[in-house]
């Protein structure tokens, strides 16, 4: 042992003093910088020497740089900000779909029901006027302009999302590809883990593109000794040291909608993911935004088809001199219930009312509509053919198989009445609305045109307004179609759910916004830099490279007086 040996001692501590001084300083540059990690030197005896019978200690030795952080912690965060970027999606969503819909506003969808059935009654108190029966031909347009309007504006609500369904495999892609690249650099920076240090920069930044996946995919990162993670997803791993497995768009059909899938370009193997923005946007693709549209659907097909029932059976002030189905069937030699109806008949029958003008004799015939499922049940050719054989009317099939009625002269007209089938408006003759759901809902042109064909009366040409009662009571009435219940509350029930569901997303995105804070907060106790620390330190430091620079001159002064003797 010598005083060149203390010298080196000496050295070492101003060595160790100055890089913990050079990390403070790093830390406290970095305070304010978003995915910083605080870093720590990491000090340790040196090795001991023997001198003669005593151990001496060697000074000090820098062992490594290391990050302070907690692995498990930060898998915690990335859990949670997977959760929380889930219900985040989810509760958007909502909030686009209650504005669309506007209850409790002037323009909402039930303020509409409630003026075109009010605009009924108005018939009742006036049944002679043709500008009263106008009025609730323009309310029921407004009716099914707003209905369009509505599926419409959630039809586009819902291929935004899918864009952006479309446009986060790229973003997919990128960070995957990011994280490989930096498993690489961090493998070779840390020796394959021979080297004790961590490549802090760079794991800092993997880190970050680590959140950033997780908040749109749910993963999980597990680090190997050699210091590079592999990433996993629903038990498909996406990231192997140096590799990726990049993901791909494909295109399918759902609703008659495109709807785009994510899925493993390897193995053509969709991407389970139950968490992240990815699965909150399938989510309000498929159940938030699609669910509505089904259920608007199904309530505006309610809607039509049990209207047009009642009028189709009803009369106006004036007859029919001609009138052609608006829905075509498939085969005309099949059933009726079996032909591709949007709406499908049921076995019954309804009347065929036809008047002479210049005698004003109104002759009745029954036509039986047989669909009881045995042999013969009525195909569209032998309704043609049954209508054909009533006097003062012909009917035909048309090339695009649909039904034609026609007078036989100028002075017949004919009306229909008491249809227990269903067939006249699964046909689409002598209806009010026409289309086959919320995305082609609108008026006849023939009432648009003449609004005293509106059917009001049921027992014959403007004789009563029979049937203008059931209408207007219609929105309330009790339908077997609907199990008992009726319009109001099918529409009531299903705008109740997106309120129901929106408050519910809403608060579970709250739990999770809180619940994501409070690790967060957790974990940046644990790697956020302390100013105040660090102070203490860079003075730690500061006072042991103070001290180690006084061994040295001492030491100097010595070996000086040595010299000299």
């Amino acid at each position: 042992m010598s005083l060149f040996s203390t010298i080196q001692i000496a050295k070492n501590s101003l060595v160790a003093a100055q890089m913990g001084l050079q990390v403070t300083s790093n830390n406290v540059a970095n305070a304010n910088t978003p995915g910083y990690i605080r870093q720590n030197l990491v000090l340790t005896p040196a090795p001991t020497q023997r001198y003669g019978g005593l151990l001496l200690g060697l000074g000090v030795s820098v062992q490594a740089v290391v990050q302070q952080t907690d692995r498990f912690l930060e898998e915690r965060v990335r859990n949670a900000a997977s959760d929380l970027a889930n219900s985040q999606a989810q509760e958007d969503t909502y909030v686009q779909l209650e504005s669309l819909i506007g209850e409790l506003s002037d323009t909402d969808l039930s303020t509409g029901l409630s003026e075109f059935f009010n605009s009924i009654h108005d018939i009742l108190n006036q049944p002679d006027s043709a500008s009263v029966r106008n009025l609730a031909v323009l309310q029921g347009k407004t009716l099914t302009d707003d209905i369009r309007r509505l599926d419409t504006r959630v039809r586009e609500v819902r291929d935004n999302v899918n864009d952006q369904i479309g446009a986060a495999a790229d973003e997919i892609n990128r960070l995957l590809k990011e994280v490989s690249t930096l498993n690489v650099q961090i493998s070779i920076a840390e020796g394959g883990g021979a080297v004790a240090s961590d490549a802090v920069g760079l794991r800092d930044k993997r880190s970050q593109v680590l959140t950033q996946l997780s908040s749109i995919i749910d993963i999980q990162a597990v680090e190997q000794t050699s210091g590079d993670v592999t990433v996993f997803s629903g038990g498909d791993y996406l990231v192997f040291q140096g590799t990726f497995r990049p993901v791909t768009t494909v295109t399918k059909s759902d609703r008659d909608l495109n709807s785009y899938e994510i899925r493993l370009a390897e193995t053509d193997s969709p991407i389970n993911t139950s968490s992240g923005s990815l699965a909150g946007l399938i989510s309000s693709r498929d159940n938030i935004l699609g669910g509505f549209l089904d259920q608007l659907d199904t309530f505006t097909q309610n809607l039509m088809f049990e209207f047009n029932k009642l009028h189709s059976s009803g009369q106006g002030l004036t007859g029919l001199s001609e009138a052609t189905s608006e829905f075509a069937v498939n085969n005309t030699a099949a059933a009726l219930d079996q032909a591709g109806l949007t709406f499908n008949p049921v076995n019954g029958s309804f009347e065929v009312l036809v008047r002479n003008q210049q005698t004003g004799l109104t002759t009745t015939t029954q036509v039986r509509v047989d669909l009881n499922g045995l042999d013969g049940d009525t195909t569209l050719d032998e309704l043609a053919a049954a209508i054909n054989n009533i006097d003062g009317i012909s009917a035909i099939v048309t090339p695009n198989r649909k039904l034609e009625i026609k007078g036989d002269s100028q002075l017949v007209t004919f009306s229909f009445a008491n249809d227990t089938s269903g067939a006249l408006a699964a046909l689409g003759v002598n209806t009010f609305f026409t289309g086959s759901g919320a995305s082609s809902i609108g008026i006849n042109k023939t009432v648009q045109t003449d609004p005293s064909k509106f059917a009001a009366s049921g027992g014959g040409i403007g004789e009563d307004t029979a049937i203008a009662v059931k209408l207007a009571n219609l929105l309330n009435a009790p339908l077997a179609s609907l199990g008992g219940s009726n319009l109001a509350v099918q529409y009531d029930r299903f705008v109740g759910e997106v309120t129901q569901g929106a408050s519910v997303t809403k608060s579970v995105a709250e739990g999770f916004r809180v619940f994501h804070g409070t690790l967060e907060g957790q974990l940046l106790a644990v790697q956020g830099v302390n100013i105040d620390e660090e102070a203490i330190k860079m003075i730690a430091y500061q006072r042991a490279f103070q001290a180690s620079a006084r061994v040295v001159s001492t030491i100097s002064e010595l070996l000086e007086t040595l010299v000299n003797l």
